[in-house]
């Protein structure tokens, strides 16, 4: 029996593949440029307006506002709203174009030039040359393929990656931020026309009573009880009344149109909005969960956008400095070319080259180094913006509280007011019956009515405004529709007719980028970001 062999090693000489192995994983190893780490906000410890009234500094989260006033009619118009506005679907479109953005981004890590190249010449030398080709006429045939590599050695293409990834979660949170002001404005509408109807109510109803009043002066002057003074100064305030009712129908119709426009239809009669019958002024909520100052870093979307804006640029830094460095690049070409049709593609016909490049810009006359400080002047100008942007947020909050505060106090008051000049309607209408007081007392008296209810209608309408204030401040209304699509399927059905776009306009995309914007912390973004890496077809 023969012995099994030793079996040794076998040696391989190097290929050319693995000469360039050192350089593929240096490029990986460092990026120049700030790493980017979110600048201290100003925040205050606590609310300046605690336990102010229906507030309460409970950090649960706000959901969907809208359904706390009790009105489904205002919850279907939000609905409405959400699935047509075309404001909200040209925001999410911009999200998907920074995701098409970021997908450019991504294909620069990639070979950036692949041109596959051909070509047929007759070439006819000049024989007036000092060396004559042996052939003065002749054919050349090519075809081939070239590749250049530009390794990302100093991270600018990872930070422009990195800076669109930014961008996305920044488009991302402006598609939350115009979804709070739609709905905010959607339901500051509805209680106009709510707060309107009420007015027009309360008008036509004192005309009705001004009438009774204006009859019964008529008849006691016909009777000489008293002058025409009397009947003169009921019709005076009957009239006064009665020119109020066009301008509160004019303000129902302007709402209706505006609210119209909002839904994404055509201006409509308020009856097709809201219904036939005139209903109450939607009621608030007795409390509202205001959490903390620093809730607001994630909750409001302006806030959010700004943040991630500033990250953007951050980027934009690294990149800019990536250029006064050397850039290391693979080129290479693989062709065949024969003078022959029949020659083409015989062996002797190949040929290729290929190897390292390297190129850097040093007499640049300071525009490289310019740019830097052009990015570092942009960034810190969005530190500054980020900065406001929270002061501002919190002085929302405080000025949309302090409102509802006055509201909810003016309101009850008013409520009390006409409590009171009703009964004193009623009591000198009595008397002038009786003759015990002059007319102009009752005059005096239902002209303080009618302002009182007035007063009472047009606050209680601003006390439910004042509270979708307070939610709008918070940054409250994005929370129940994230995860969801952020275009309509009609929307992503007219732009696939166009243009081929991959997995971009699925759901299932749309939605992993919004659960991305709404992490909270940076590695948990970070990733995310790793994780989606790959060429986007």
């Amino acid at each position: 029996m023969r012995p099994i062999a030793e079996k040794r090693p076998v040696r391989r000489a190097p290929t050319r593949a693995s000469l360039f192995l050192p350089c593929l994983v240096a490029s990986g190893c460092m990026m120049v440029g700030p790493d980017y780490q979110r600048p201290p906000a100003p925040l205050a410890p606590a609310w300046i307006s605690r336990e102010a009234g229906g507030i309460a500094p409970s950090a649960e989260p706000i959901g969907p506002w809208w359904e706390s006033f009790g009105d489904p009619i205002l919850s279907n118009l939000i609905a409405d709203a959400y699935r047509q506005n075309p404001s909200l679907q040209a925001a999410g479109v911009r999200v998907i174009e920074a995701q098409a953005r970021r997908g450019i981004a991504i294909g620069t890590l990639f070979p950036q030039i692949q041109d596959a190249v051909g070509g047929y010449r007759r070439t006819v030398a000049s024989e007036n040359v000092v060396v004559v080709p042996p052939e003065r006429s002749f054919n050349q045939f090519l075809a081939g393929f070239d590749v250049g590599w530009e390794l990302d050695f100093w991270g600018k293409f990872r930070r422009g990656i990195e800076s669109t990834d930014a961008q996305l979660l920044a488009a991302v949170a402006d598609y939350d931020d115009v979804l709070v002001s739609l709905l905010a404005e959607v339901a500051a509408n509805y209680i106009g026309i709510r707060t309107s109807q009420e007015e027009l109510d309360v008008a036509r109803h004192n005309v009705e009573l001004q009438r009774k009043s204006y009859g019964i002066a008529s008849e006691r002057a016909k009777q000489g009880a008293v002058t025409e003074v009397d009947p003169a100064q009921a019709a005076t305030l009957l009239h006064a009344t009665e020119a109020q009712i066009p301008t509160f129908e004019a303000q129902i119709d302007e709402q209706a149109s505006t609210l119209s426009a909002l839904l994404g239809v055509p201006p409509r009669r308020v009856e097709e909005i809201v219904g036939d019958a005139p209903g109450p002024i939607p009621n608030p909520p007795a409390g509202v969960a205001m959490g903390l100052p620093a809730d607001l870093l994630r909750r409001r979307p302006d806030v959010r956008r700004s943040e991630r804006l500033l990250a953007a640029q951050s980027a934009q830094i690294g990149i800019a400095k990536a250029d006064l460095l050397p850039h290391l690049s693979l080129v290479g070409s693989i062709n065949l070319d024969a003078k022959d049709a029949d020659k083409f593609f015989e062996g002797r016909s190949f040929e290729a080259f290929g190897g390292p490049s390297f190129s850097w810009a040093i007499l640049n006359y300071g525009r490289i180094t310019n740019n830097v400080r052009v990015q570092d002047a942009e960034y810190q100008a969005l530190v500054n913006d980020y900065t406001n942007t929270v002061l501002r947020a919190q002085a929302d909050v405080e000025s949309a509280v302090a409102a509802h505060r006055g509201a909810l106090l003016r309101t009850a008051s008013l409520r009390e007011s006409v409590a009171a000049a009703e009964k004193v309607v009623d009591l000198v209408g009595s008397q002038y019956h009786e003759g015990a007081v002059d007319f102009t007392t009752v005059v005096l008296a239902q002209q303080f009515l009618v302002q009182q209810q007035d007063l009472l209608a047009a606050s209680e309408g601003q006390t439910a405004l004042t509270m979708v204030t307070v939610y709008k401040s918070l940054g409250g209304g994005w929370e129940p529709w994230e995860g969801r699509s952020v275009v309509s399927a009609e929307t992503a059905a007219q732009m696939s007719s166009r243009t081929r776009w991959g997995d971009l306009l699925a759901e299932h995309e749309q939605q992993s980028i919004a659960q991305a914007a709404s992490t909270g912390t940076e590695h948990d973004r970070g990733w995310w970001r790793w994780r989606w890496w790959r060429p986007q077809w």
